[in-house]
């Protein structure tokens, strides 16, 4: 093989290496943003909102703060069902139902599988970089890093259009595509809803876009200037 003809083949790969980390990067930031919100800081600044509904059934703030805490922990531990099956009001009645139950256990299984996907880019992204460093391909790098936020910007920004427009109608086909259909509607007077009522998902679905459009927006326009300066 000639000279010419290893540089056009290297060439090549670099850039079919290059979209790899374009593709990747809306994963890893998206997801990021997910992970950030799967935490107690967000949820006790999204019930401390102005004007955040209260629950008509008798849970105050501190309520919702201590019930919430709790399932957060359930998704992220190890714990099987019985980490919420076991709680009760001071009835005795339980905190949730049968039904309830089966949905966290539904949502604890995306989650799960969200977190290795998230690690699984992270990590990919990471090789890559290093990769990129000690084999000569950083420019093609840094490329994939700002047409990725671009990609990003623009996933992004056609999500938060269809949130902002129609949200119950964005709610109804995201739930169906991670869950049995009808399995994750509940009675107003069911716990999940009195805890995470609608005005809470809006508000999570918005703040992932606007962190997710953030990171999008600072890949694309700084590694754009970087890879040109290059």
């Amino acid at each position: 093989m000639t000279e010419k003809a290893q540089e056009s083949v290297s060439s090549g790969y670099q850039r079919w290496l290059s979209w790899v980390v374009a593709i990747l990067v809306p994963l890893v930031l998206i997801l990021t943003s997910v992970r950030l919100l799967l935490t107690p800081a967000f949820v006790q600044l999204e019930y401390r909102t102005p004007n955040f509904p209260p629950d008509p059934y008798g849970f105050t703030q501190e309520d919702r703060l201590h019930w919430s805490m709790i399932a957060l922990d359930y998704l992220l531990n190890d714990e099987g069902i019985n980490f919420l099956a076991e709680l009760q009001f001071e009835d005795g009645s339980p905190l949730y139902n049968a039904r309830e139950l089966k949905h966290m256990v539904d949502v604890k299984n995306v989650v799960q599988s969200t977190l290795i996907v998230w690690y699984a880019c992270l990590a990919g992204i990471i090789l890559l970089g290093i990769w990129a460093y000690f084999g000569g391909w950083m420019g093609g790098y840094k490329q994939g890093l700002s047409n990725g936020g671009w990609i990003t910007v623009v996933l992004v920004a056609v999500t938060m259009v269809a949130v902002l427009i129609a949200f119950s109608v964005f709610f109804v086909f995201f739930h169906d595509v991670f869950f049995d259909p009808g399995t994750w509607v509940f009675r107003f007077s069911d716990t999940l809803i009195r805890l995470f009522p609608e005005r809470f998902w809006r508000d999570t679905f918005i703040a992932i876009g606007l962190l997710s459009l953030a990171a999008g927006l600072a890949l694309g326009l700084g590694f754009r200037k970087k890879t040109n300066q290059a």
